[in-house]
């Protein structure tokens, strides 16, 4: 090899060799060049840049160890060795190189570069001189050289290259620390970074290559972090290039740029200073996915936990957050999952994000509304404080979704909150009582229609309100302390949980005696229907069936199986048994080679639904004992938040709930005597539930237990002669119930009262008349001959016939149970023991039936006053119309007795829902709702609902309108679930309540001129209010039916009255209203009916084959203003503009009140006219209404709706009935205005016939006005209905969202037998679905918008 030309050093270009090592040539051994370079290597060591001879003397070997010989030298130690030399030789001349041709410096520099590799195996014997190399280089700043030549980009793209590649955890801190010094020095004192270089490093903060090399990332993280000042004008313009200018091909790295992005924020957010503008810029791009991914890289930087770009760049934290509302899902999703880590890490944030995410709880989207419950939750369940109480109200809300997994999210999160929080008090008690709504809140659930939300409220209350995993004694106080402190509602949703669960277990009780006879086909029969009401309690009512089927056929192989499920049902079943009972009865159904098996799961879900896991009788005695603590006041009431007085009623009610599911429980003489403790107790609730105890669990009392039978005995007489009336009745029942001489035991009450009875002394006839009543029902055989006795001389004529004090008259028509007058509360009791009377005879054979009813007749006629003497108060008149109006409704729910209820005494019974009393209406109707609901009451006593549309109060009409859709729901339900069912239809189907409406209405007192359109409408309005829920669908051509139903009414006769020609044209008339009301409802009625329609004999009369009635009672003109409002066709655009409705209510002045502000439109407006009418309880009483608690128990909202005592308000001049004048002046209430046709009805009429013509005027011209602002009014709604569908949508890049369009289930927040509104404050929606809840607005389901659904972006 021969050697290049050198450089020849000053003097005479001999190179001069250190002393005693000689020329280095190609023509030597590797080894002895090594050895001669090492001591070349020490010389140069050795020499500082002080030694100018020493410089000049070896000039020529420092050119002479840059030739190729040694650059491209094969061995590695020489090469090494060269590169400590060149390092040093770089040192010692500096800043002047000795090297002047760039191509040289540049070859060099690449040597040293590719030297540094040797630094990876730190355990090398050469890794010290790679350490010197590395030193020296980071030292002098060696490369610092480079940037005079052209390509050193070249020579530092590889040097960066070859460190991040080489350092790895073995190197020390001083490694990197060189390394550091030499790539820092490089970016700091250059004239910028091109981009290969930065991509050299930035390729290292990739997730890929991070997760590869750590150490290359810390190192690259630390390199950014000193060089923050240079570098970030370089970074600026590569993210510039890729995310405005979209020149992806500038880097390989741009499609890596979010995930860069990221890294350099948590290196140093001061890295990109410049970039965060550039992505509010594609925060609004028209690519979805590009939208996207800048989304979650945001939702990364903000979400941080240290992060405070949030505080730092608002402009893009707002832009940001409009993303919440962006058109496509993903990037909706998105921005909802990133706000749980927002938080959790940023809690100043939540305001921010509040009505965002009340907006996407909201959403069209089921997922999304799913994850803000996950994201609200989850950050609730970190630290409660992080979420407030509007947040938690967006969860509170979604327990009502239309979906089914959104509803279990969102129930299932208040859950976990509540057992963390409430139950383990994680927080304290501020935390506790900030959600002490959620019990409540979730029990309300339980009145959801779906099984599926039943049975989630079973599983949360088990495991997580009472867990059941707890230890009895904790477990009953957990259970103990939560039913004091739930509200009503709740209540009554636990106690039915329990009752459902109960029943359940009485049905599988059912099935297993069925598997004990013979095999025959009635037993079959009766095993299926057994089966079918199971399956109804359990999820996915079709697959539940032929689960249960399965199971049932397992049940009759396998004999163990029905052993471990009787012994789980057993009364006797113990918690601990229940457990082991369901292990082996799930063990026996488990299939190990099947992993999903859908039947053990609903198996499962059977067992878990019938078990008694909270309730035996350790839990009983326990729950006992705290009972007492309570009462002697050791327990820790207050300290729980409920006083002790509260805990112990409470208590009480919890025991006496239990003593119906549990009674077997109760059976010890530990439980017993605390119960008598109670009895003794003044609170005459307490005393009350614990005789009601006594009397569901005592049966085995007097056979093994004497001692407790001895002491319950007198106190049960004392309770039943002068205990309260509530207690008597208790104490009589508890007798007869628990004692085997009862007759005995009964005599001895009997006599004693019915000696002591005196009309002189009311006030101490109450609880007489109660007990006498109650024997008599319970014995009346025993006591027959003295009962009649007493109610012949005592009752009627000495207590109902006559008054002998004179009532308060103050002129209100209702007062509060302690301001009635003692005389009338015994008339009200006297009126109840005659029906219990009758009820325990059961027989007619005396006539008792008949005058009880003649006299009860009379009390409506005479409105209250049986002696006419006007000594009675108003009020006092009210209670004996609402009692007596019970009573007959009561005798009615016997055979017996409903056949000999005339069709008049029927009328008069039925009238009292329009009585002008609004507490009267309210009890009665709620009185006839639960009636009926039990199938108690005769199908004809539903057509009494038709009258509530003349209710003026738009409550009682919605609460009715609930009563008429529950009672149909029943009775259709009953109908397909008994097959039997089918032979009774006529009394059963709800179709058939039509022929009994009809000749209600045609005997309406009120219905007088039946050619007079106001009376006409009225009579419209009553048959459309019952008309419009019956043809909610027209099941198999229902209609067809309703209309030849009709038709054939008027083929016939009145039976009340056949012969009177007037009556009979009154009925004809109503089928007509009917008709057309039918007609404009339905394009379907007119085919075939199915099935020729059977009416009621009592009501009408058939009349010959030849007897065809033909005529239209009904003029054209009556029907257009019957279907208008109007004389006169509308105009054109009205036409257009108008839906065809029929009105809601007819037009009458009012006193404007606070409430009345709202809209009016009423869920039970025929769809026959568009005229509506405002409505005003202020003219209902003469003074605002006071509720009877103990007669009805109405919930928080219709209280509210009810008007306080005391305030006087318009007087009405007739009952229930909407004015169609003026109000009289007050004094004139008591004036009764004649009447033609409808006397001695027990109604008051119409105001008095001569008003004025100036006030007819008036009201004409006032609903002109109306009905012009409604024409008006349709017309700029149809011009605003395109803007409004408009809203929400995407707008340019902003991608603004539409409006919410989560659906949201109806809640039931009251018992289903108390279908009042239950909403409370806050509450989403109402208890049982009633238009009261949504009194502002005007949109109903018949107008397009689904029932339950609100526009925009509220509940939907």
């Amino acid at each position: 090899m021969e050697f290049p030309q050198q450089q020849k050093p000053a003097g005479d270009g001999k190179i001069v060799y250190p002393p005693g090592v000689k020329e280095i040539t190609d023509k030597i051994s590797n080894d002895e060049v090594v050895k001669r370079l090492k001591m070349v290597v020490k010389t140069y060591m050795d020499m500082d840049q002080d030694s100018e001879e020493e410089k000049q003397q070896y000039l020529g070997l420092a050119l002479h160890l840059a030739s190729e010989f040694f650059l491209r030298n094969p061995n590695k130690d020489v090469r090494l060795l060269v590169a400590c030399c060149l390092a040093d030789i770089f040192r010692i001349y500096a800043p002047e190189a000795p090297y002047t041709s760039h191509d040289k410096l540049k070859d060099i520099f690449l040597f040293i570069t590719r030297q540094l590799k040797g630094l990876e195996d730190t355990k090398s014997p050469q890794f010290n001189r790679y350490f010197y190399l590395l030193e020296n280089l980071a030292w002098v700043k060696s490369y610092n050289i480079c940037f005079e030549l052209e390509d050193c980009n070249e020579i530092f793209i590889q040097l960066f290259k070859t460190l991040f590649s080489v350092i790895n955890n073995s190197h020390n801190q001083k490694v990197q620390m060189h390394m550091m010094d030499l790539m820092s020095s490089i970016i700091m004192e250059g004239d910028g970074v091109t981009q290969e270089l930065l991509d050299t490093i930035l390729i290292n903060l990739i997730p890929a290559h991070k997760n590869l090399n750590k150490q290359a990332y810390d190192l690259a993280k630390t390199l950014l972090k000193r060089t923050v000042q240079t570098i970030e004008t370089c970074i600026a313009n590569f993210f510039n290039q890729v995310l405005v200018m979209g020149k992806s091909s500038v880097s390989d790295l741009s499609e890596h740029v979010f995930d860069l992005i990221q890294e350099l924020f948590a290196i140093d957010p001061m890295l990109l200073t410049s970039v965060m503008p550039q992505l509010e810029f594609k925060l609004k791009s028209n690519d979805g996915e590009e939208r996207l991914a800048v989304v979650r890289l945001l939702a990364k930087l903000f979400g941080a936990k240290d992060s405070e770009l949030a505080s730092q760049n608002r402009p893009l934290w707002q832009c940001f957050l409009g993303r919440f509302n962006d058109i496509h899902v993903p990037v909706r999703l998105e921005c909802v999952k990133f706000a749980s880590h927002c938080l959790m890490n940023h809690p100043d944030l939540a305001r921010d994000l509040t009505e965002y995410l009340k907006v996407r709880s909201h959403d069209p989207e089921e997922a999304i509304r799913h994850d803000v419950i996950v994201t609200i939750i989850n950050a609730g369940k970190k630290d409660l404080n992080l979420v407030n109480d509007q947040l938690l109200g967006f969860v509170r809300e979604r327990t009502l979704d239309k979906r089914w997994r959104v509803r279990k999210e969102a129930m299932m999160g208040l859950a976990q909150l509540y057992k963390k929080y409430c139950l383990h008090h994680e927080a304290g008690k501020e935390s506790a009582a900030k959600i002490s709504w959620i019990k409540d809140k979730l029990l309300h659930i339980y009145y959801q229609n779906s099984i599926d939300d039943k049975l989630l409220v079973e599983k949360i209350f088990a495991q997580y309100m009472v867990p059941h995993s707890l230890d009895t004694e904790e477990k009953m106080k957990c259970l103990y302390y939560l039913y004091a402190c739930l509200d009503t509602n709740a209540v009554k949703a636990l106690n039915e949980m329990w009752k459902c669960q109960n029943m359940l277990r009485g049905l599988v009780k059912e099935l297993l005696d069925l598997h004990k006879l013979p095999v025959s086909e009635a037993n079959n029969t009766a095993m299926f229907g057994k089966l079918m009401s199971i399956a109804k309690n359990l999820p996915d009512a079709g697959k539940a069936q032929d689960f249960m089927k399965k199971f049932n056929q397992v049940l009759g192989e396998d004999e163990k199986l029905r052993v471990q499920l009787e012994m789980l049902i057993s009364p006797t079943c113990s918690c601990k048994q229940a457990e082991i009972c369901v292990r082996e009865i799930t063990r026996k159904l488990t299939f190990p080679k099947q992993p999903t098996n859908p039947f053990l799961e609903m198996v499962k879900f059977l067992l878990e639904r019938i078990a008694p896991v909270h309730i035996d009788s350790e839990a009983i005695s326990a729950l006992v004992k705290l009972l007492n603590k309570s009462i002697e006041g050791t327990a820790d009431d207050d300290e729980e938040g409920v006083t002790p007085d509260t805990a112990i009623r409470s208590g009480l009610e919890l025991l006496k709930v239990l003593s119906f599911t549990h009674p077997t429980a109760f059976h010890s003489a530990e439980t017993y005597e605390s119960l008598l403790q109670c009895l003794k107790m003044e609170d005459d609730k307490v005393a009350e539930a614990a005789i009601q105890i006594f009397r569901n669990t005592g049966q085995k009392i007097e056979t093994e237990l004497q001692q407790i039978r001895s002491t319950l005995i007198p106190i049960l007489h004392q309770k039943a002669k002068r205990g309260t009336p509530h207690q008597a009745k208790q104490a009589v029942h508890c007798i007869h119930a628990i004692f085997n001489n009862k007759e005995v035991q009964l005599a001895q009450i009997f006599e004693p009262l019915s000696r002591s009875l005196n009309a002189d002394v009311p006030e101490q006839l109450i609880t007489p008349l109660v007990s006498l009543g109650h024997i008599s029902m319970l014995a009346p055989d025993q006591f027959a001959s003295p009962m009649k006795s007493i109610v012949a001389n005592f009752i009627v004529k000495d207590l109902l016939m006559n008054d002998r004090t004179v009532g308060n008259k103050n002129g209100k028509l209702w007062t509060t149970d302690e301001e009635v007058s003692p005389e009338v509360l015994a008339k009200v009791q006297a009126i109840k023991l005659l029906v219990r009377w009758l009820l325990g005879m059961k027989n007619n054979q005396s006539k008792s039936a008949n005058s009880t009813l003649r006299l009860l007749s009379a009390m409506l006629v005479s409105e209250g006053d049986l002696t006419e003497q006007k000594k009675i108060s108003k009020s006092d008149m009210s209670r004996l119309r609402l009692a007596a109006g019970g009573a007959i409704m009561k005798l009615a729910q016997e055979p017996c007795y409903h056949d000999i209820i005339t069709p008049e005494q029927f009328q008069l019974c039925g009238l009292v829902i329009n009585d002008e009393c609004y507490q009267v209406r309210q009890i009665f109707a709620q009185k006839l709702h639960l009636a009926l609901v039990k199938l108690l009451l005769p199908l004809e006593y539903l057509a009494v609902f038709a009258l509530c549309a003349k209710d003026p109060v738009k409550e009682r009409r919605a609460h009715a309108r609930q009563c008429l859709l529950k009672n149909i729901s029943v009775r259709r339900e009953y109908i397909k679930q008994n097959p039997l069912a089918q032979e009774k239809l006529v009394s059963l189907l709800p179709e058939y309540v039509v022929p009994y409406m009809i000749h209600l209405l045609a005997h309406d007192p009120d219905f007088t001129k039946p050619h007079e359109y106001e009376q006409l409408k009225d009579i419209k309005e009553c048959l459309w209010f019952m008309l419009e829920v019956l043809m909610t669908k027209n099941e198999n051509n229902s209609h067809a039916f309703l209309r030849k139903m009709v038709e054939n009414i008027k083929q016939t006769k009145d039976a009340q009255c056949p012969d009177d020609a007037k009556a009979n044209e009154k009925l004809y008339i109503v089928c007509d209203v009917a008709l057309f009301v039918i007609a404009n409802k339905s394009t379907a009625c007119h085919l075939d009916s199915p099935k020729d329609p059977v009416l009621p004999s009592k009501f009408f009369i058939v009349q010959d084959k030849d007897f065809k009635n033909d005529k239209d009672y009904l003029s054209a003109d009556m029907r257009q203003m019957l279907l208008t409002g109007k004389p006169k066709p509308a105009p054109v655009l009205g036409a257009v503009n108008k839906p065809l409705t029929v009105p809601g209510r007819r037009i009458f002045t009012k006193t404007t009140t606070a409430s009345d502000t709202a809209s009016n439109t009423s869920t039970n407006s025929s769809p026959l006219s568009s005229s509506s009418s405002s409505e005003s309880r202020a003219q209902e009483n003469n003074e605002n209404p006071v509720i009877k608690n103990n007669e009805l128990k109405k919930d928080d909202s219709s209280q509210n709706m009810t008007p306080d005592a005391g305030t006087e308000a318009t007087p009405v001049k007739r009952r229930g009935r909407p004015p169609k004048t003026a109000a009289a002046p007050a004094e004139k209430e008591g004036a009764a205005a004649p009447t033609s046709g409808g006397a001695g009805r027990g109604r008051k009429r119409a105001a008095d016939s001569n008003t004025s013509a100036e006030s007819i005027n008036i009201k004409m011209s006032k609903q002109q006005q109306q009905n012009d602002e409604g024409t008006k009014r349709q017309i700029d709604l149809q011009r605003k209905r395109e803007p409004e569908e408009e809203t929400g949508r995407a707008v340019g890049t902003d991608a603004l969202l539409l409006g919410s369009q989560g659906n949201t289930e109806i809640e039931l927040e009251s018992s289903p037998e108390d279908v009042i509104c239950g909403r409370k404050d806050g509450e989403t929606s109402c208890a049982a679905r009633c238009s009261t809840c949504s009194q502002g607005n005007t949109t109903s389901a018949r107008r397009g918008v689904p029932p339950g659904r609100r526009a925009g972006s509220e509940l939907i």
